[in-house]
């Protein structure tokens, strides 16, 4: 279930509009792309995952695979990430809840929220996934329910309705109004709604099975993102004009309008916070837990890598929640420009990690398969490996031609190079003072 609810966040229903507004119908061009790319990163990161099953995940097998510059590199930055998500995710859900109680201040707001989940996740690792469980389980409802109004509403089987056949998918400008420039553009926004979905590598370390649970969940991938994203944007650009403003500001409740059901609008706005506030959980938890897998291999302050008697890390489940109440802060200072900020500050560090990602398989795939570990394979070996390196590459390329991206391509280029420095400083301080490094424990 945390698999699944890992593909469906806000980013499918609150990205999807701007998506469409800059490719119009073929944004489903760049979806299939943006899928097809994740679901080999994820193939691959499941393949190490399910051999070695660890709470630092890809920083543990960029370490293991590259050195461990990229292991200290990759989780700090990945941490930072979160840390910034987690903020975004905040203020998204808090401002939405203060539409509904205009009386209440929404840093207030916030601050339950954190004070909330902060409970959640100092008590027991069950508790996390319990909550991530029926999290997981209404924006699945949510999603099978739009799709099956959708298929209805496109061939016309509801009250008052009739087929829309190909009138707005192959309408106004057709099937590529801003031709290829267009896919490429929707193709920067797509991408990074995928964000989030490898934080089940990270919980599978903790199950009673992660080889098994790893092995399943990315097995799973595939179907997910054909039926959910593709399926949900196709719907879309056949029954509204890809340049609809509604469809760019509220995709998911301008197609359902459609269908005059009574309070839709207020039913997709609780799921978008119910969205929210699951990745606000789940992000908790990953910060927490690579902080925590950092701390004991050396790679942090010794004081994240302690465990509470019921296996929870506190220290570093605290140090998160610390920067859950410092958002709320920035709630109260700047509750219109927060969230734009800080979702610049992430810019494109999702791209390097799913580099280091594959740089990490292409380099412990074999003596892997050698120790006989492999449950989980990559297809064609090393070549769709390489292929989709090269498409990250080439997402590089195009964010370097967009103005917008190009802002968030330099900010990270410069938190990474940061984060690359001390990691150098670091090892060399370990070196000279001749000091191992311990894995951290897979469960």
């Amino acid at each position: 279930m945390m698999g699944l609810g890992s593909a469906i966040g806000a980013g499918l229903f609150l990205g999807t509009g701007v998506g469409i507004s800059k490719a119009g119908p073929a944004v489903l061009v760049s979806y299939v792309l943006a899928g097809f790319v994740v679901v080999c990163v994820m193939r691959m990161l499941g393949e190490m995952g399910a051999a070695v099953p660890a709470s630092g995940s890809f920083a543990h097998y960029a370490r293991i695979g590259i050195g461990d510059w990229a292991g200290f590199t990759m989780g700090w930055l990945y941490w930072f990430m979160l840390i910034m998500v987690l903020g975004a995710e905040i203020t998204g859900a808090s401002a939405i809840v203060n539409d509904w109680l205009p009386g209440i201040p929404q840093w207030v707001i916030a601050l339950v929220f954190v004070t909330f989940f902060a409970v959640v996740n100092l008590a027991k690792v069950s508790n996390f996934g319990e909550f991530e469980f029926w999290f997981a389980a209404l924006k699945i409802a949510a999603i099978i329910g739009f799709l099956v109004v959708g298929v209805l509403l496109v061939f016309g089987l509801l009250p008052g309705t009739d087929p829309v056949g190909f009138t707005h998918f192959l309408g106004d400008g057709g099937f590529m109004p801003n031709g290829f420039a267009g896919i490429a553009a929707g193709l920067l926004v797509v991408a990074f709604a995928f964000g989030g979905i490898e934080i089940v590598t990270i919980a599978a370390a903790e199950s009673k099975d992660p080889e098994r649970a790893i092995g399943t969940a990315v097995r799973s991938v595939m179907w997910r993102i054909s039926v959910f994203y593709v399926g949900a944007i196709a719907i879309m650009v056949f029954l509204l004009p890809w340049n609809d403003p509604e469809l760019v500001d509220s995709p998911f409740v301008a197609v359902l309008e459609l269908a005059n059901i009574p309070y839709v609008a207020g039913l997709m706005e609780l799921v978008v916070v119910i969205a929210l506030l699951s990745a606000f959980n789940a992000n908790v938890y990953g910060t927490s837990r690579m902080a925590f897998a950092l701390a004991r291999r050396g790679d942090g302050p010794k004081a994240l890598g302690t465990l509470s008697k019921s296996g929870v890390p506190t220290n570093a489940v605290l140090l998160s929640v610390f920067f859950g109440f410092v958002s709320v802060l920035l709630n109260w200072l700047l509750p219109d420009s927060l969230l734009g900020i800080l979702l610049n500050a992430v810019g494109a560090a999702l791209l390097v990690i799913w580099v280091f990602i594959v740089v990490a398989h292409l380099r412990l795939r074999r003596p892997l398969e050698a120790e006989g570990k492999l449950s989980v394979r990559m297809w064609l070996f090393p070549y769709l490996s390489y292929l989709t390196l090269a498409l990250l590459a080439a997402f590089v390329v195009l964010m370097a031609f967009d103005d917008d991206a190009r802002k968030q391509l330099i900010s990270t280029t410069v938190l990474f190079l940061v984060i690359l420095a001390i990691a150098l400083v670091h090892g060399r301080r370990k070196a000279s003072a001749g000091t191992g490094t311990a894995d951290a424990p897979a469960a």
